[in-house]
C-alpha cells in the first residue's frame, strides 16, 4: 500500500488538527516551550528527542496542564526508526500538527580553518536530511486526509554564508529551500507548511557559545510567536523581524564588503 493511501484508524473529521501533536527536539528549551504552549487537556502531545530524562521531565510538565503525551528517544540520523516510529504514531491517531524543532548547531573551532568532515555529515543529516524526510513523509499522509499543518525550525543563519558556522548555515538554507518547495507543493491538498527562521533564542546551549547574541529571545516567546504563526497559516516567520532587515542588508552590500563583514563575526577562540 501506498503511503498516499494510509487512512489513520482513528481519523475523525470533526476533530481538530491540533488534537495531536507531534513535537521533534522537546528535550530542548524550544521544543518544551512548544510542548507547553500546546499542553491542554484535550490534546496529545507526542514528544520526542534525543534526552529520555529531560523528555520525560517535559512530559510530566504537559500531563500537569492535562495533557496527554507519550515519549520517544530517537536519534535523526536512524531513518529507518524514525520512518517507523510516524507510522506507528500516525496510524495509532491522525498527527494533525507537526513541529519540527530538532537541530543542531556547530561553530568553527579555534585555530581550524575548516569544520570536521564527520561534523559536516552529521550537521547535514540532522538539520537538512531528517527534517525534510520526515516533512515529507508527514505530508503526504496529511494530504491524503486533505488536512495538516508542518513546521520545519530553521534558522537566520540560512540567510548568510557564515565562515565559522558554514555546515549549519548551509544545512538551515537546505531546509528553507526545502519548506518553500514542499509548501507550494502541498497547498492544493489542505496540507499547510510554516518555516521559521529564527535568530538567537536564549538557551543554556546558545549561552555556552562564545560571541555577542544580539536581539535574543526567550524560548517562551519564541514559542507564542511560532503557533501565532501556524494560527495564521504564515509561510515564513523571521524572529526577530529585525533579521528579516539584515538579510535584505546582506543581500545589498557588495560582495567584497559582505565577506569582511562576516569574517568580522566570527566568535572569539576560547
Amino acid at each position: 500500500m501506498k503511503q498516499t493511501d494510509i487512512m489513520p484508524s482513528r481519523y475523525d473529521n470533526s476533530k481538530s488538527i491540533l488534537d495531536r501533536i507531534l513535537i521533534t527536539g522537546a528535550s530542548g528549551e524550544l521544543g518544551r516551550a512548544l510542548a507547553l504552549h500546546y499542553a491542554t487537556h484535550d490534546r496529545n502531545i507526542l514528544l520526542w528527542g534525543r534526552n529520555r530524562d529531560r523528555l520525560d521531565a517535559v512530559a510530566a510538565a504537559c500531563r500537569a496542564r492535562g495533557a496527554q503525551t507519550s515519549v520517544r528517544s530517537l536519534d535523526l540520523t536512524d531513518s529507518a526508526a524514525i520512518y517507523a516510529a510516524i507510522e506507528a504514531d500516525d496510524a495509532a491517531g491522525e498527527i494533525g500538527l507537526a513541529l519540527l524543532v530538532a537541530g543542531l548547531g556547530d561553530t568553527l573551532e579555534a585555530g581550524d580553518v575548516a569544520e570536521d568532515p564527520s561534523q559536516v555529515i552529521r550537521l547535514g543529516q540532522v538539520n537538512f536530511v531528517a527534517p525534510s524526510a520526515m516533512a515529507a513523509d508527514l505530508a503526504r499522509r496529511m494530504a491524503a486526509r486533505g488536512r495538516g499543518h508542518i513546521v520545519l525550525i530553521g534558522s537566520a543563519a540560512a540567510f548568510h554564508t557564515l565562515p565559522f558556522a558554514a555546515s549549519y548555515a548551509a544545512s538551515k538554507a537546505g531546509l528553507a529551500h526545502f519548506a518553500h518547495a514542499l509548501r507550494i507543493g502541498v497547498a492544493g491538498h489542505g496540507v499547510h507548511v510554516t518555516l521559521v527562521s529564527p535568530g538567537f533564542i536564549d538557551t543554556a546551549a546558545a549561552r555556552r557559545t562564545p560571541g555577542p547574541k544580539p536581539f535574543a529571545m526567550s524560548p517562551a516567546i519564541a514559542a507564542d510567536r511560532i503557533a501565532d504563526a501556524v494560527e495564521r497559516n504564515r509561510a515564513h516567520l523571521v524572529l526577530p523581524w529585525l533579521f528579516a532587515v539584515l538579510r535584505v542588508v546582506d543581500r545589498l552590500l557588495p560582495r567584497a564588503v559582505r565577506d569582511r563583514l562576516l569574517l568580522s563575526l566570527a566568535p572569539p577562540a576560547g
